[in-house]
């Protein structure tokens, strides 16, 4: 498929995305068996977010320094992803290139070629904001808070991993927020920043520690767990991704993605539906009587026009009207039914003389 070419219901849409709608199945019914075990994921996700930035209430950071950092992270990433997918995917963090090659969105062959030039881009980047500002430079990610190397290790697989699954179901996944995943991705940033920026200097980014380390040649000895955290943080979001599609988490809540409220959000399940309640709406059940105006066996009244031989549908509770592409869509408006085209008697206004 062109990366160019626009997608069905598309916005945010990563280039060499796999097409996962293929294999997700919208239309199908509800089923509990599997989708019990949903809540529970979303519960403790939920609790943990809630809880590792509840924590830093209790240390002796500056929360103005901290919420600035933090919204610049996420305000900063939110822009350039949006500015950025279509010319690089919007990716510029190795791990989740990693987590992306993991499920299949990005060919590993390009997930290397896309780490190689984040990594020279984050020395690059670096190597500039260094030359521009006055005084020291003060943006190295380093522990501290008393933090271990441990607790830093599993600070930044953990926050890596929020920020990896929130990609992978925001833009990986096509959706009706696809067109807004830029915005929920910087969000997911700003929370890890906010979390991690005291103890371990919020780095969630490879690239992000590897780059001012090569132009401050400062390289403390646990400048390692800003490769393996983040890395293994790709790895268990993928894992977690996998684990809710083999779930099915669709048939949680069928028709999520659906356009208007009783619409399936599987466009050929829709389309058979839009058939079926307009022949049950306006094709059956309705006969010419001798003067030509049309009458339905129903109840409720239709007004009519003897001279165009058309007739109005009253307002009610009737399922929604034809979808754009249905091919009988148009068919009833312009003073055209079944039977008018059957006998020859309908015409429209632009066709009498």
């Amino acid at each position: 498929m062109n990366i160019n070419e626009p997608r069905q219901g598309g916005g945010f849409v990563l280039p060499f995305f796999n097409d996962s709608r293929k294999s997700r199945k919208p239309h199908a019914g509800r089923d509990s068996s599997k989708s019990n075990q949903n809540p529970f994921l979303g519960r403790a996700s939920n609790t943990q977010l809630h809880l590792t930035v509840q924590n830093i209430v209790g240390t002796p950071s500056n929360p103005a320094q901290l919420l600035y950092s933090a919204l610049c992270f996420g305000f900063s990433l939110a822009v350039n992803a949006w500015v950025f997918f279509r010319i690089s995917g919007g990716l510029f963090n190795p791990a989740v290139t990693m987590g992306m090659c993991l499920v299949g969105a990005l060919p590993y062959f390009r997930g290397l070629l896309l780490i190689i030039a984040q990594i020279l881009g984050g020395i690059t980047a670096a190597a500039i904001v260094s030359c521009l500002f006055p005084g020291p430079v003060t943006f190295n990610t380093t522990l501290a808070g008393g933090t271990s190397i441990a607790q830093g290790l599993f600070i930044e697989m953990f926050l890596t991993a929020e920020l990896v699954f929130t990609i992978f179901m925001l833009a990986a996944e096509k959706h009706r927020g696809t067109f807004i995943a830029p915005i929920g991705i910087g969000l997911a940033l700003f929370i890890a920043e906010l979390t991690g920026l005291y103890f371990t200097g919020g780095s969630v980014n490879p690239a992000r520690s590897f780059g001012p380390s090569v132009v401050t040649h400062n390289f403390p000895g646990y400048h390692w767990i800003y490769w393996v955290g983040p890395i293994l943080g790709a790895i268990l979001a993928s894992g977690f991704y996998k684990f809710i599609k083999m779930l099915e988490y669709e048939t949680a809540n069928p028709g999520q993605d659906a356009t208007r409220v009783g619409e399936s959000s599987d466009p050929e399940a829709q389309a058979i539906r839009n058939q079926v309640s307009f022949a049950d709406e306006g094709m059956v059940g309705r006969e010419l009587d001798e003067s030509g105006a049309s009458r339905s066996h129903g109840s409720g009244n239709y007004g009519h026009g003897k001279e165009y031989g058309t007739h109005r549908r009253p307002f009610s509770d009737s399922p929604a009207p034809p979808h754009p592409n249905d091919q009988f869509a148009g068919l009833n408006q312009g003073g055209l039914n079944a039977d008018d085209l059957a006998k020859g008697r309908g015409r429209t206004r632009h066709s009498q003389r």
